[in-house]
């Protein structure tokens, strides 16, 4: 009996499909388990990158737990309050003054120095597209330590003319992937990369696939791909962010304005235990009676409910209200009973709900959260305008904390940054020895320049 067509589910969530092509096993909870459980997952130590995923019948390295790390970093960044803005300020100290060409030359004391030149032939060829590659590199850098590159060649060996790289762009990590190797198990040894929709498992998109560009043939493939990444210790394909170990502590601090609103809007804000005389509503009842005798009881208790609530919207309209201050509540005390001594009173207890502590624990937590968000993602705090024990950052500590972010954060990632226009520039223009990096002025202190030179605040 032919089994094609049919479908056979093995538990509440997946189920095995057999068609024509061959057999596919669908989840329906994928990837929709929640950020938290799959940051947790991963206390298990699993290596996510030893076996294949097969998306749409390829077998791809797997990003992540679940294939999803960028779009789990996307939604963690998202929810929080400080992470993006630490990434921004790290993008803007690493751009300077934007991109220009230079040849590393060495000084009179044996220094290694850049000297910026202006070649207006390389410069016109990557004009069309290198800010929106910058843009998008250096987003995607900061955000995965690594990123995608798609290179096209112009129709130069069509048309008679010399062959050379047209076009360099960034295609997200969200949209691509590593293929698996058929033979090793690094970096080195994937041979293809796949652009897709992976957020949605490519259903509607299909997987476009790619060859790796190779450095040695740079014009084998009229478009081809590569991932530059730094080397993450004991991973054999992606990188993983420096801050990953901090995303519990970015979630938290992303929890506690959430925590605040409930608190304010759903909790229960009991203030005041009020405590009304049961021979106070006994004589109302009486009353009521003696002016509606012909009214049944029920009548009667409906009338007597109306009373209650007009009391104590009297009541809370005097105790609630931002304007409060200063108010105060009448009551008479009376003696009730057949010896005439039982007293009937009115009384109004405030109740402590020790909010005032709770909201102090939680902004604790947050502190300590800030902090431990910026110390992983790797900028001091004075350079992410945090308060540190109720003061801002003096302006020496910016500055020191500036000249160090400067000589120990920028090299390495514009070096990865600039690998694929550095690249393209080495094959397209073999002749020229110029290099591409980011030119950025060196900041002093206000004291070591003269006043002259003051507003310029430059070597």
């Amino acid at each position: 009996m032919s089994t094609e067509g049919t479908i056979k589910r093995l538990n509440e969530k997946t189920a095995i499909i057999h068609n024509d092509v061959g057999c596919y096993a669908i989840s329906e909870d994928y990837s929709n388990t929640g950020t938290w459980h799959n940051i947790l997952q991963n206390d298990s130590k699993v290596n996510w990158e030893t076996d294949p995923v097969i998306v749409m019948g390829k077998k791809v390295v797997p990003y992540g737990v679940n294939n999803d790390l960028p779009v789990m970093i996307r939604n963690v960044m998202d929810d929080n309050n400080l992470a993006p803005g630490i990434i921004e300020r790290q993008i803007g100290l690493l751009y300077g003054d934007g991109p220009r060409l230079f040849r590393e030359e060495y000084g009179d004391n044996g220094e290694i120095v850049r000297m910026w030149y202006k070649d207006n032939e390389i410069l016109n060829w990557c004009a069309p597209w290198i800010r929106r590659y910058l843009d998008m590199a250096m987003v995607e850098y900061k955000h995965l330590k690594g990123f995608f590159t798609r290179r096209s060649l112009n129709k130069g060996a069509r048309i008679g003319i010399n062959t050379r790289i047209n076009k360099i762009e960034i295609v997200p990590a969200a949209d691509a992937r590593l293929a698996f190797p058929e033979n090793g198990y690094r970096l080195e040894d994937v041979k293809q990369i796949y652009v897709g929709d992976f957020e949605n498992n490519c259903y509607k998109t299909g997987i476009a696939t790619y060859p790796v560009w190779n450095v040695n043939d740079p014009f084998a493939n009229k478009v081809s791909m590569s991932y530059h990444n730094n080397y993450s210790f004991a991973r054999n394909f992606y990188s993983v962010p420096s801050y990953y170990g901090a995303l519990r502590w970015l979630m938290r601090s992303s929890d506690i304005p959430d925590i605040i609103k409930y608190l304010t809007e759903n909790g229960v804000a009991v203030a005041f235990h009020i405590h009304s005389p049961a021979g106070y509503w006994d004589q109302k009842r009486d009353k009521l009676i003696e002016k509606y005798p012909e009214e049944t009881p029920n009548q009667i208790d409906k009338r007597l409910e109306q009373i209650k609530d007009e009391t104590f919207q009297r009541i809370q309209r005097v105790l609630a209200g931002k304007k409060n201050a200063g108010k105060f509540i009448e009551t008479v005390d009376f003696y009730d009973g057949m010896s005439g001594d039982q007293l009937n009173q009115w009384k109004v207890e405030p109740i402590d709900q020790k909010i005032k502590d709770f909201i102090e624990a939680q902004l604790k937590v947050a502190t300590t959260a800030d902090s431990a968000t910026t110390s992983g993602m790797g900028l001091h705090p004075s350079l992410s305008n945090l308060i540190v024990n109720g003061q801002l950052s003096s302006g020496a500590q910016m500055l020191y904390a500036l000249k160090l972010f400067l000589a120990s954060d920028v090299s390495i990632p514009e070096e990865v940054i600039f690998e694929p226009i550095n690249q393209a520039i080495a094959a397209n223009f073999p002749k020229s020895d110029l290099r591409m990096g980011f030119y950025r002025r060196i900041v002093q202190a206000e004291d070591s320049i003269t006043s002259s030179e003051r507003l310029k605040n430059v070597v």
